[in-house]
């Protein structure tokens, strides 16, 4: 996630523009949705919102982080490792078709 995120920030404006930056906030978007129902089950999560492409990999350096503390505390019933593995291989995905 930290190198997905640094190639994000080194990226020029026209590839974040080109799908980057919308891929990397859907990501930070659900892995946050993930962390609140987990800490939160049956409220509706806060959608994280978009602040522009240039922030979009603090968002998501953001997310992770909530969602891998959520995880270290989680109940054995939360599934945490399956969670976890979910979201590495969705950011591993991410990466990939962001080119980065």
């Amino acid at each position: 996630m930290e190198r997905f995120a640094d190639r994000l920030r080194a990226a020029p404006q026209s590839r974040l523009q080109r799908g980057a930056a919308a891929g990397a906030l859907a990501l930070a978007r659900d892995l946050s949705a993930r962390a609140q129902r987990i800490e939160a089950p049956g409220a509706q999560p806060a959608v994280m919102p978009d602040a522009g492409v240039f922030a979009v990999a603090d968002q998501l350096v953001v997310a992770c982080n909530d969602l891998a503390e959520v995880l270290r505390t989680a109940p054995a019933a939360a599934s945490p490792d399956r969670v976890r593995d979910e979201a590495l291989a969705a950011v591993r995905r991410t990466a990939a078709e962001a080119g980065l």
